[in-house]
């Protein structure tokens, strides 16, 4: 009998939504893997993961969870469920079970982007000129969508407790984005080698899922044949 491919699912992190993946997504349909983009409101960690469960319910198991920036939060906690069996961060947080994404951030140097935020009616938005610390090596037309397109987080996302730890018991697979103005690339080289992951380093802005969308699809290819 042939073996089954594993599903995907992606998990976006904030200032995007799932269409962040659609450079990737296309060649991994192409290869016969179910693929969805679990589509959560950034309102509160629980609800982000409660929304990735329900999605591993509409593709078949085993899956693997890919999560970018807050996303590798969001994966760290919907991993424990029995459906995942490994764990893609791309230039993610991964924070442990007592820390969270903020106190995370917090120990590492602040990045650029964060000079160029605004809060506005209980969320964050980014301005228009913090895109270039974000999505700086694509080109500007796709910045711009990049920016008409960013999803604003709850305010207090970053400071709310996270339940379970998927990485201590679940493979893991990290890409560092080595030019990273958004999460630093050391606080991505820390959690990647304290989860043991396998890790890979390009020269990307926080976005390599559309800058280098070859090499995303190569780590999330060599996740699901593991």
């Amino acid at each position: 009998m042939a073996k089954t491919k594993k599903s995907i699912v992606f998990c976006h992190g904030i200032w995007a939504d799932g269409s962040c993946f659609s450079k990737v997504i296309p060649a991994l349909q192409a290869e016969g893997h179910e693929v969805m983009a679990a589509q959560y409101g950034l309102d509160t960690h629980a609800g982000d993961v409660a929304t990735v469960k329900r999605t591993l319910g509409r593709v078949s198991s085993p899956a693997i969870l890919v999560g970018h920036s807050y996303g590798g939060a969001v994966i760290t906690s919907a991993g424990t469920d029995d459906r995942v069996v490994g764990l893609v961060f791309v230039a993610a947080v991964a924070p442990d079970a007592d820390e969270t994404v903020n106190g995370q951030l917090g120990k590492f140097p602040t990045t650029d982007v964060f000079k160029h935020i605004a809060p506005a009616e209980g969320r964050v938005w980014m301005l228009p000129d913090g895109v270039q610390y974000f999505a700086g090596d694509l080109p500007e037309q796709e910045q711009k969508v990049v920016w008409a397109t960013h999803y604003p987080p709850a305010a207090d996302l970053f400071d709310q407790k996270m339940e379970g730890t998927a990485w201590k018991s679940k493979p893991s697979w990290y890409i560092v984005a080595k030019n990273d103005r958004t999460v630093h690339p050391d606080l991505q080289r820390f959690v990647a080698k304290r989860m043991g992951a396998t890790v890979y380093e390009v020269a990307s802005s926080h976005v390599p899922m559309l800058s280098n969308p070859k090499l995303v699809i190569d780590v999330i290819r060599a996740a699901a044949n593991a």
